[in-house]
């Protein structure tokens, strides 16, 4: 009924985070029979979730003997249980295929806006400050970048100021992916606000959701969870504490339709929500910008860092502005069926 393949992703440049530096990151395809639908599930390493175990959850779907679903409904009861990545995989396969059935758009069959043409964040990693600043310059047409930060030496400050002063015009956001403990955080703040920062993304520890909130308490700078929100459960926790945003990542919650159930929730709450995505192919991040309408920050760049992305999807003009294909499903395809 279904087959998947291991892809490993290679990135332009060493990515250098918090957790440690990579220069390829595993992915898998998802296919169903006659390709009907595709999916994928991707991960980083430090959330330590066993391949293994993704794999024994698709064995499990594809000696299933019951038809794929036909409608949305009936999509959480026909998939296995599993690590959230493999459950991602295959609801969006099942997705794609109900959509190219319906001849619709992921986004019109979830009844949500056509995507508006926003621009990605460009996520830089950790290096040298001078190192930073010149890939700074070398996007000068990109209006929102990424830095990475809380690699625990001292020249984090020295990395932001590096890349404000070569490129004064650019919106800047903030991401030490639990690289510091509340204390240095609130101590990041003084400096951080010098430099026109528009959010923080991830300062502490993943199960800190009360010392995300202490952080917040301290600025007016939208602090927003990532590894910290990966359940409906870690909105509310996150919210309750004061936190104001967060990003959400379809490997992190089972898929597209949690994700947005936790988007509408989160939204209740007044918080803000930023669209991310792990390094993953153009399959994921096509499928999360089709809920592009109803977000305040796009970091969909994985398709502008690595250098073997197989598939065609949302596509970025010179500004890193998205555009997502008018393709029933997902609307992702392989490179080699793209017609010049």
């Amino acid at each position: 009924m279904l087959t998947w393949e291991k892809l490993t992703l290679r990135f332009h440049n060493p990515f250098h985070v918090s957790y440690g530096v990579s220069e390829t990151r595993d992915a898998f395809w998802i296919r169903l029979a006659g390709d009907e639908g595709w999916g994928e599930g991707t991960i980083p390493p430090y959330y330590r979730v066993d391949p293994t175990a993704m794999t024994d959850c698709w064995k499990r779907a594809a000696a299933k003997t019951q038809a794929f679903p036909d409608e949305m409904e009936q999509i959480a009861a026909w998939i296995p249980d599993g690590p959230a990545p493999a459950r991602s995989a295959l609801e969006l396969a099942l997705l794609d295929r109900i959509g190219k059935k319906r001849k619709l758009p992921l986004y019109q069959l979830l009844e949500l806006p056509k995507p508006p043409n926003l621009s990605s964040c460009f996520t830089i990693s950790i290096d040298e400050p001078a190192t930073m600043a010149k890939m700074a310059r070398q996007i000068a047409d990109y209006p929102l970048i990424k830095l990475k930060l809380g690699s625990g030496d001292a020249d984090d400050e020295a990395r932001v100021a590096a890349v404000r002063e070569a490129r004064p015009d650019a919106r800047l956001v903030i991401d030490a992916n639990a690289g510091w403990t509340a204390a240095d955080a609130i101590k990041h703040i003084k400096w951080l606000e010098k430099y026109k920062i528009e959010l923080i993304e991830q300062p502490c520890a993943k199960d800190q959701h009360a010392a995300m909130g202490e952080v917040q308490k301290h600025t007016e700078i939208p602090v927003v969870g990532d590894e910290s929100v990966q359940s409906l459960e870690d909105v509310e926790k996150l919210a309750a504490a004061g936190v104001k945003g967060i990003n959400l990542k379809l490997m992190k919650f089972g898929g597209v339709l949690m994700a947005l159930r936790c988007l509408k929730r989160a939204r209740e709450l007044k918080m803000t929500i930023t669209l991310g995505c792990m390094m993953e192919t153009a399959i994921g991040t096509t499928a999360m910008a089709h809920l592009a309408a109803l977000a305040d920050w796009l970091d969909l760049d994985a398709p502008l860092l690595v250098s073997n992305d197989p598939f065609d999807g949302i596509r970025f003009d010179r500004n890193a502005r998205i555009t997502v294909p008018d393709r029933p499903g997902i609307g992702a395809i392989r490179k080699t069926e793209v017609k010049s």
